[in-house]
């Protein structure tokens, strides 16, 4: 079988699985953050954190409970790393440097997983388990939430409520992602992927030198890195190593738990809305997002240009070559559009052109489908600014699920799609004007500012992925990174609870002749055409010089 053909049948297989998947577990999401009723679990868990999960909380309220909860994990977890030294199961290792520990708080608490820090070498099984993989679980379940408050401002009418932080919180773990992890998790078990909470072994020399090995709690942390769109790995190597991902049909699963949760939201925004149809649009929008985007990158990472590549048959630097070229193309989409950030080939190695790609699917904002609750939350935005330009162009009042959109609800979603550029841009030209944050970069010229600013839109985009050949353990950049993770996921989160709030508290406009139809494949078109326009050109000049300027050298 060719290289070509086995990643386009594996494409088909992930379509295939995730069709058959997403309306049961859409519908099933709908249920779990509409049902009345509390799990006995859930009431144990309600009364150990003194919360009442039957207010209704209206958008401060609800994003207090949403900063609160991040608040805590970020001082936990900064002080988890700090006490590692004198913590049992540490394997050995020191406490976390404050900067790196910071560095690594704000990454898990905001769902991005960056990593400065080979994770075999630093992170003892305390700090894995109880710490990062927790983080893995609520961090999801914090996505989730906002996305679902989103989607009561557009079901509710007449009022400012938009559900309990803390009920979907709950509801989110104990509910959604924990059961899916248990099953998944021994699916990776009994595909080869380490579960285990062994020391470390000495397996032989390596380049003259003695090679080090150890186990952890692996698959259930992969399952949850992957399931969550958290993305950071117990090895260095992440999904490349074979400890997390051993096989084709493991890599193939692992993407398939990336995209699984965010395209099944679109079923749960359809039915709570009462429109399975205005679901369906989104999911249109996203799905010819994704597509073309993975043919984009098979075109690149396939294409011979040279006798090296020819002889290889493909772009195969970096690439594991059991997943083969399709398979790391796929997986390279799918952590770059979503807020993942799992990977399991070097993108720094991809063609100049194919490393495009996945910048640019950052920078779309990560919605295609995107992250857990993020993704569909984020495309809801686009939805209204698309409504609202096609408003403009026909003389009309906007309106999106018969809410109309004024002033105050596009003011809400122009400071939301502001946010991420301006910490990436600016942050971006500071490293790269100031002497220091320079050294840390592997290569010069076009691939060198490539990397800066990857590790940016990577950050401020709670992606998580890394460009490679940057050295990030630095003060500055363990600083400004964790800032713009921090940053860059709960600020937006600020203007889509505002604008959830105000959506709620409209009277619904019924549907005219005018109105326009944003369930139809016109509107997953001008919807896809306001994604590219509003937020790619934005990052262009950005783009022409690092992946462009490379890639047409």
């Amino acid at each position: 079988m060719s290289p070509v053909l086995s990643g386009v049948l594996q494409l088909l297989a992930l379509v295939a699985a995730l069709a058959l998947a997403h309306i049961p577990l859409g519908t099933y999401l709908a249920r779990v953050y509409s049902s009345p009723r509390h799990l006995r679990v859930e009431k144990w868990i309600y009364k150990g954190i003194g919360a009442d999960p039957d207010t209704q909380m209206r958008w401060p309220a609800y994003l207090r409970g949403v900063l609160a909860f991040s608040l805590a994990g970020v001082l936990f977890l900064y002080l988890l790393q700090r006490l590692q030294g004198v913590l049992p199961g540490s394997l050995g290792f020191a406490s976390i440097d404050p900067d790196q520990a910071f560095n690594t708080a704000a990454s898990f608490v905001s769902n991005t997983n960056w990593q400065s820090y080979y994770g075999e070498q630093a992170m003892g099984h305390v700090v894995q388990t109880a710490g990062l993989a927790v983080q893995n679980f609520v961090s999801a379940a914090v996505g989730i939430a906002v996305a679902v408050a989103l989607v009561r401002g557009f079901a509710r009418s007449r009022t400012g409520e938009l559900g309990n932080f803390w009920s979907d919180l709950v509801r989110g773990v104990v509910r959604v992602l924990v059961p899916l992890a248990v099953v998944g998790a021994v699916i990776l078990v009994a595909c080869g992927v380490v579960q285990n909470f062994s020391g470390i072994h000495e397996v032989g020399q390596f380049l003259g030198g003695p090679q080090q090995w150890n186990g952890g709690a692996v698959a259930s942390q992969e399952v949850i890195k992957e399931l969550g769109t958290n993305g950071g790995g117990y090895f260095n190597a992440n999904s490349a190593h074979p400890f997390e991902n051993p096989t084709p049909f493991t890599n193939l699963f692992e993407i398939f738990l990336i995209l699984l949760i965010p395209v099944s939201l679109t079923r749960t925004f359809g039915v709570m809305t009462g429109s399975v149809r205005q679901g369906y649009a989104i999911l249109g929008a996203m799905a010819a997002i994704w597509v073309s985007f993975v043919a984009l990158m098979m075109w690149t990472e396939f294409a011979h240009h040279g006798p090296a590549l020819q002889a290889a048959g493909g772009a195969t630097e970096g690439k594991e070559l059991r997943f083969g070229i399709g398979g790391s193309s796929i997986f390279a989409v799918s952590t770059t559009l979503t807020s993942t950030g799992a990977v399991d080939s070097f993108h720094s190695s991809y063609t100049g052109l194919g490393g495009g790609i996945t910048l640019l699917g950052m920078m779309l904002g990560e919605i295609a489908p995107g992250g857990v609750g993020s993704g569909l939350y984020g495309m809801l935005i686009m939805a209204v600014v698309a409504v609202f330009v096609a408003g403009l162009m026909v003389g009309r009042t906007p309106e999106y699920l018969g809410r109309k959109i004024g002033t105050r609800e596009i003011k809400y979603a122009a400071c939301y799609i502001l946010i991420t550029p301006a910490l990436v841009l600016v942050l971006t030209a500071a490293a790269m004007a100031l002497p220091t944050p320079g050294d840390s970069m592997t290569n010069g010229g076009a691939h060198g500012f490539s990397e800066i600013l990857y590790a940016y839109t990577s950050a401020a985009n709670n992606n998580g992925s890394a460009f490679a050949g940057l050295n990030a353990d630095t003060q500055w950049f363990n600083t400004t990174l964790g800032l713009a993770m921090l940053l860059g996921r709960f600020l937006p989160m600020v203007f889509v609870l505002a604008l959830a709030g105000s959506l709620a508290g409209q009277q619904p406009v019924p549907a005219t002749a005018g109105t326009l139809r944003t369930e139809k494949p016109l509107f997953s078109g001008l919807l896809v055409g306001a994604v590219l326009i509003i937020t790619g050109l934005t990052y262009f000049p950005a783009l022409a010089l690092g992946p462009l300027a490379e890639g047409l050298a």
